[in-house]
């Protein structure tokens, strides 16, 4: 594994980059870190180059005085990909990982062959009421509590650690705010997997609706599956939105989707896998 910063953007996007192959960008869900991840980018690093980033004001990557949206969020991806020469990625992002991933494929389709979304809507009335409302209370108010979260901890060590309250100020507001992006997202060009706990805190209508939206489960495929959709849909048993991150099932399903010879693009978009620069530091 090795690890460094880039700067875009103006934030210093830490990431760990891991295993060769064809690119792979994974995006962790809202205050966690590549940490909570371990379970799946192992597995994942086996056969792809995967690229494990933190976002601005998680883990590693400091907070700025730079507002925070997940458009600007989506662009930080991008311009990850292009500080390490590669073309083109597929993208996996974990709930705000998620609409990170969403916001870039929107944004820059050309760049990503690939997007997985993970526990996370294309509209915030996609979250169940109780949800939306506990989103809505993140702020400077609970950063006592907060501290004792992955990023809250490491938050100790940004060249400013008083930002911490004030960062999540901003990630209230962000996750408050209203948004529907399905006429994007009925337009993406590039394969889809989504994937969902069965009790997850988005509802089990609108994934039904987001598969909708991406063609999937709206006609008959016929008798040789002649009319498959090139996007997927796994609901996986047995776990909530909050215990998500340690299904072991999830990596399978994602490597089993990007192994598939219906959601592989034309060949190009791994010419570059091997490149990435030099390393600040190697464990």
């Amino acid at each position: 594994m090795s690890s460094a910063y880039a700067e875009v953007n103006g934030v210093k996007l830490y990431h760990e980059i891991y295993g060769q192959g064809e690119p792979l960008v994974l995006i962790h869900g809202g205050l966690t870190t590549i940490g909570e991840m371990q379970g799946w980018v192992q597995p994942l690093a086996k056969t792809r180059l995967v690229i494990a980033v933190e976002m601005q004001g998680h883990g590693r990557t400091a907070d700025t005085d730079r507002p925070m949206s997940f458009t600007t969020l989506g662009d930080d991806i991008v311009a990850l990909l292009e500080h390490l020469k590669i073309p083109r990625a597929d993208l996996i992002g974990h709930s705000f990982g998620g609409a990170t991933a969403i916001r870039a494929a929107i944004q820059h389709p050309h760049r990503v062959r690939r997007l997985v979304v993970i526990s996370s809507p294309y509209a915030r009335s996609g979250w169940y009421p109780e949800t939306q409302d506990g989103m809505s209370q993140i702020g400077a108010g609970m950063a006592e509590n907060m501290m004792q979260t992955p990023t809250g901890k490491f938050s100790k060590k940004w060249p400013e650690p008083q930002r911490f309250p004030q960062f999540l100020d901003k990630m209230g507001k962000m996750m408050s705010e209203d948004y529907d992006w399905s006429a994007d997202i009925a337009k993406l060009p590039m394969p889809v997997l989504l994937v969902f706990a069965d009790n997850d805190s988005v509802s089990q209508k609108h994934i039904a609706e987001f598969f909708a939206l991406l063609g999937g489960g709206v006609k008959e495929p016929g008798w040789l599956n002649t009319r498959l959709s090139k996007s997927r849909l796994a609901v996986v048993p047995g776990y909530s939105h909050y215990n998500f991150i340690t299904s072991v099932e999830v990596p399978q399903i994602i490597g089993k989707f990007l192994a598939d010879p219906l959601t592989n693009a034309p060949a190009g978009g791994a010419a570059a896998s091997q490149v990435a620069p030099a390393p600040e530091k190697t464990q």
